[in-house]
């Protein structure tokens, strides 16, 4: 029974949210190796890119709910979520008129336009900060639980508890379906296959008859839609803090070059890598550690990280990866 109530308790504090997490670091890595494979640039005005959709999706949030137009037991951000995708998507093309067009055209150089979209990033996070504000924000007024602690005790009889938020299932099950959508896209369409064959050969592409300003645009706006899906998601699960998404930057790159940046299979499973290692380095393992040892608590935590440290978590592991093996898990390409 104490294993049972050890199993319980990790995949409450470690499973579930490492889960949750990963698929929003897994969809903003999608991104991040969308641009980087198509564009050929590392983009950090991604994270804030997320922060601009979320406070999109914030406001016609608010909108609604003050008509009284809701969604059941489910988000009202989920109502508006199309909204945010299509107002990303035009700041997307907007900006990529204005400002990345003229580099490419010069055929700058990569580490140009990673300047440049600093730059970006810059702009992005004042006109979110203008937008919406600098507070913390909870815009989550669907049903709470899915599982809430009595309902498992009831169930189970067991002494720890567990808890399934609705946010966590609405984000695994949204991360799965967009993905689902974005690979029969790439595999299955005529653009799709056009984006694919311009990542892999531009000038081979171009000489195929391939329309670079469509493959360009399209890029934009799918990475767009997917910086708006994840930064909704991680708002939904946690909160809404302009900031907080210029921080969640270095993870989301960490899980692309981890995975392999490049190649979308692997920034997916870099996203979990980073996340389950984020949770399980940062979790107090004092609980589990007193459930399977008899008659002993340890004194201190056994946490072998404070939270505070979580992003230093990422920094290492990309460290490490970018060292060891600067290819990826997934054999992206060499950074």
């Amino acid at each position: 029974m104490e294993l049972v109530n050890a199993l319980v308790a990790i995949t409450n504090y470690v499973i579930i949210p490492a889960t949750a997490y990963g698929a929003q670091l897994a969809l903003g890595a999608l991104g991040v190796t969308l641009i980087y494979s198509i564009l050929r640039f590392s983009n950090f005005a991604h994270g804030d890119t997320m922060a601009f959709g979320t406070g999109v999706v914030i406001l016609v949030t608010w909108g609604f709910q003050s008509l009284g137009i809701s969604f059941g037991p489910l988000p009202t951000a989920l109502l508006a979520l199309p909204f945010g995708i299509l107002a990303t998507a035009a700041l997307m093309l907007g900006t990529d008129k204005v400002v990345y067009q003229y580099y490419r055209k010069v055929r700058a150089a990569p580490v140009v336009m990673v300047m440049v979209s600093v730059g970006v990033m810059f702009v992005m996070n004042a006109l979110t900060r203008f937008l919406i504000g600098v507070d913390q924000i909870n815009f989550d007024d669907g049903a709470r639980f899915v599982i809430n602690a009595r309902q498992w005790r009831e169930m189970t009889g067991l002494a720890e508890p567990l808890t399934l938020r609705s946010t966590q299932v609405i984000t695994v099950v949204t991360a799965i379906i967009t993905v689902a959508i974005l690979f029969w896209f790439l595999n299955r369409t005529r653009t799709g296959k056009s984006m694919r064959a311009f990542s892999d050969n531009e000038d081979l592409a171009l000489l195929s008859g391939i329309d670079p300003n469509k493959v360009v645009a399209v890029t934009w706006i799918i990475t767009g839609a997917l910086a708006t899906i994840a930064g909704t998601l991680y708002g939904l699960d946690k909160s809404f803090k302009a900031f907080t998404y210029f921080q969640l930057l270095l993870p989301i790159f960490a899980s692309a070059i981890v995975g392999g940046i490049g190649n979308p299979v692997g920034a997916i499973a870099g996203g979990f890598v980073i996340s389950f290692s984020e949770v399980g380095l940062t979790y107090a393992w004092k609980k589990v550690a007193t459930y399977l040892i008899p008659n002993w608590e340890p004194d201190g935590l056994v946490q072998l990280l404070s939270t505070d440290y979580k992003y230093a978590v990422s920094f290492t592991i990309l460290i490490l990866v970018l060292i060891f093996k600067p290819t990826g898990l997934f054999k992206g390409k060499i950074v």
